[in-house]
C-alpha cells in the first residue's frame, strides 16, 4: 500500500512539474502571439454621435431682417460636417408670439414666420440629410402660448378643449371681497405666482414659466393623445427625432391626493428671498413627480414602434430634465423593464463644476454619471447650452481646447452648443437691449444680468464683416458680440492654430475605434490636474491629460497612467500649450501650463 501511494506521489509530482513546463510553455507561446482584436458591437447611428445644439435665431439671417432663420442655416449647413458634427438639434422653429423666443408655442404644426416655412424645412432636411447629417427638432410638451388655439378653447370653456389646461377656482380674499387668492402658493420659473387670474373663465391657470405659458393637464388623455399626434407629423415630414424640453415640470400635486386641495411647497427658509422669488419654496409638488416618467416611456414606446411601421434609422428622444442623479436616471427607464429616453441631458458640467472646481471635481463628476447610469445606457455630456452662460464664460478662455477634448474622448454621445467649437463667450447685452423674459421678469435695471439667458444667445461669428457675417444688417435681434473681429470662425479657420482647428482634429479622432468601444479610466494626478485615459487591446491608447486650474504650471507623471506606453505623440494639443501636434513625450514627468491639455497617441495595449 505504502509503495502504491508513493507511486501515486511521484506520479503526481512529476505531472506536477510536466504541468509547470506545458504551462511555462503554453504561456511563452501565448506572450509571442499577437492578442486577437475584440468583437465589437456594431453601434446605432446617435450611440456616438457629436450632437450639435442650433439656436436659429441667432446661426444665420438670410433676409437681412436681423433674425436667424431656415435658409440661413440651409446656406451653412456644410459648416456641420467640416466641424465634424453628426447631428443638429435646433431650438423651437414652431409658431410663437416670442415671448420665450419659441418656447411658447402657439401652433405645434407650422413654422414660425420669422424663420420660414414648411418648404424651407423639407429643403433643410433634404440638404441636411444628403450632407449625413441628422435633424431633431426641440419638443415642448409641458405648455402652450396663451395665444395657442388650445388654450383660447380652453379658457371660453369648450367642451372638448376644457380640461388641456390646470384650471383652479382658488380662494375667497379675506380682504377683498372680489379677489381671489389662488390655489397654493407654488412660484413660477421666471418669478411671481405660478397661477394666473383669468377673468374670461373665472379661474386661474397654472404657469411653471411665464404667464404666457400654460401649462398642459398630462392627467386628461387627449392631451397625452394630441402629444403623440404632434411627433407623428414631424416624423413624417422626415425628423430624426426631438429633444423633448421641460419633463421635470409636466405633473403637479392634483387636490385628489391632498384632501381636495392644491399643496403648498414647503419653504425653503432662505431668508434673502420673498414669497414671490424663486428660492423662497421647495418645488416638492410641481418638480419630478413620478408620474411624468410614464409619459415618456410612452412616447419612447411610440417612436420604436413608429420606425418598425416605417423602417429607416433609429428615431431618437434625448430629454431634458435638470434634476438630482437618481431622478435624472429614470428618464432612462425602470427596474420594471420600461424604456425611456435614448437619453436624459447630463447638466452636471453645467451645475456642478465652474472655473473654480479642481481636477478632482472633474472627476467626480463624471465618474458619479457612469455610476449611477443603468447597465448598457449611453452616456452624454453638455458644456453649455441656451439657458446659460457660455463654457468659456463660466469657465476660462484657456479651458475651451481641454474641455472640447473632454467632451470628445468621453465615452457616449457629445454635444456643442453654437459657438464652442470657435470658443465664443458671453456677448454685452445692456438693460436696454435685454429681452429674454426672465430676466425682465425676475431682475431690473441692477439685477437683470444674475438672470439673463441673452449674453449665451447672441449671433453665431461667422467673419469680421457687418454683424460677424450673421446677417446683413447691423440691427440685430441682440447685439453682436465686440470681441467678433478677433473671435470668429474664417480667422480660425485661417489661423496656424486655433480652437476650431483643434475641435476639427478631435471630432476626426472621435472616429477612432478606442473612443467609440474602448474602456475609460479617469483619475486625478493633483488638485490641478487628471488624466482621461482610454484603451481597447490591438487599437491605439488615447490619453488626455488636462491641467484645469489657472496656476503657471503643473508637474504630471505618466508612469502613473494605466495602459500608456511611452514614448507617445501628441495628437492634439491646446492653442496656449507650447507642444505642437506630433511632438514626441519620452519622459514621464511632464509639466502642464495653465489650461493646458495633451492628447497623446500611445501604442495598444
Amino acid at each position: 500500500m505504502g509503495k502504491v501511494l508513493q507511486i501515486i506521489g511521484i506520479t503526481v509530482g512529476v505531472l506536477a512539474v510536466l504541468g509547470l513546463i506545458a504551462g511555462g510553455i503554453t504561456w511563452a507561446v501565448l506572450a509571442n502571439r499577437s492578442p486577437e482584436p475584440p468583437e465589437l458591437r456594431p453601434l446605432d447611428w446617435w450611440e456616438h454621435c457629436v450632437l450639435y445644439q442650433i439656436y436659429p435665431r441667432s446661426f444665420k439671417d438670410s433676409d437681412g431682417d436681423g433674425i436667424g432663420d431656415l435658409q440661413g442655416i440651409i446656406s451653412e449647413l456644410e459648416h456641420f460636417p467640416d466641424a465634424g458634427i453628426d447631428a443638429i438639434w435646433m431650438s423651437p422653429i414652431f409658431e410663437s408670439p416670442m415671448i420665450d423666443f419659441g418656447y411658447d408655442i402657439s401652433n405645434f404644426y407650422k413654422i414660425h414666420h420669422e424663420y420660414g416655412t414648411i418648404e424651407d424645412f423639407r429643403e433643410l432636411l433634404e440638404k441636411a440629410h444628403s450632407l449625413g447629417l441628422k435633424v431633431l427638432l426641440d419638443f415642448v410638451p409641458n405648455h402652450a402660448s396663451t395665444f395657442s388655439e388650445y388654450f383660447e378653447e380652453s379658457e371660453a370653456g369648450n367642451p372638448e378643449y376644457a380640461d388641456y389646461f390646470v384650471w383652479a377656482d382658488g380662494y375667497p380674499d379675506p380682504d377683498n371681497d372680489t379677489n381671489r387668492l389662488p390655489p397654493s402658493n407654488w412660484v413660477s420659473q421666471f418669478g411671481g405666482s405660478a397661477w394666473e387670474w383669468s377673468n374670461q373663465r373665472q379661474q386661474f391657470y397654472l404657469h411653471q414659466f411665464a404667464v404666457e405659458q400654460a401649462d398642459f393637464n398630462f392627467r386628461h388623455q387627449p392631451v397625452r393623445d394630441e402629444m403623440i399626434n404632434i411627433m407623428r407629423f414631424w416624423l413624417d415630414e422626415g425628423a430624426d427625432g426631438f429633444r423633448v424640453d421641460a419633463l421635470p415640470y409636466m405633473y403637479e400635486a392634483h387636490p385628489d391626493d391632498h384632501e381636495g386641495r392644491y399643496p403648498d411647497d414647503p419653504l425653503s427658509g432662505m431668508s434673502q428671498f420673498e414669497s414671490h422669488q424663486l428660492g423662497y419654496t421647495i418645488p416638492l409638488y410641481t418638480k419630478d413627480l413620478i408620474e411624468l416618467y410614464d409619459v415618456v416611456y410612452e412616447w419612447r414606446d411610440f417612436t420604436d414602434e413608429y420606425q418598425k411601421e416605417h423602417g429607416g434609422d433609429t428615431r431618437v428622444l434625448f430629454s431634458e430634465g435638470y434634476a438630482n442623479i437618481s431622478m435624472t436616471m429614470l428618464y432612462y427607464g425602470n427596474e420594471a423593464g420600461a424604456t425611456g429616453a435614448h437619453f436624459p441631458f447630463n447638466f452636471d458640467f453645467i451645475t456642478d463644476v465652474s472655473a473654480e472646481s479642481n481636477a478632482r471635481d472633474f472627476v467626480y463628476v463624471i465618474l458619479k454619471w457612469l455610476t449611477y447610469m443603468p447597465f448598457g445606457a449611453v452616456p452624454n455630456w453638455v458644456f453649455g447650452n441656451h439657458d446659460n452662460n457660455r463654457m468659456p464664460t463660466r469657465f476660462r478662455e484657456t479651458m475651451v481646447d481641454g474641455i472640447n477634448a473632454l467632451n470628445m474622448l468621453l465615452p457616449g454621445v457629445a454635444v456643442t452648443y453654437q459657438g464652442e467649437e470657435i470658443g465664443m463667450k458671453d456677448g454685452y447685452v445692456s438693460w436696454e437691449d435685454t429681452v429674454d423674459v426672465e430676466a425682465c421678469n425676475r431682475g431690473d435695471e441692477d439685477t437683470y444680468h444674475l438672470y439673463s439667458r441673452d449674453p449665451a444667445r447672441t449671433p453665431y461669428h461667422w467673419n469680421n464683416s457687418t454683424s460677424a457675417g450673421f446677417s446683413t444688417s447691423e440691427d440685430t435681434w441682440l447685439p453682436v458680440a465686440e470681441d467678433y473681429m478677433e473671435l470668429n470662425l474664417a480667422k480660425q479657420k485661417e489661423d496656424a492654430r486655433s480652437h476650431y482647428k483643434v475641435y476639427q482634429a478631435l471630432s476626426s479622432l472621435r472616429k477612432h475605434t478606442t473612443l467609440s468601444h474602448g474602456e475609460y479610466d479617469i483619475r486625478a494626478f493633483t488638485d490641478n490636474s487628471f488624466y482621461l485615459v482610454r484603451s481597447l487591446r490591438t487599437y491605439d491608447t488615447l490619453v488626455l491629460v488636462f491641467n484645469v486650474a489657472a496656476e503657471a504650471s503643473d508637474t504630471i507623471d505618466l508612469s502613473r497612467v494605466p495602459h500608456l506606453q511611452l514614448p507617445a505623440t501628441v495628437y492634439v494639443a491646446s492653442i496656449h500649450s507650447s507642444r505642437d501636434s506630433g511632438t514626441i513625450i519620452a519622459n514621464n514627468i511632464v509639466t502642464l501650463g495653465p489650461g493646458e491639455a495633451l492628447v497623446l497617441r500611445g501604442p495598444p495595449i
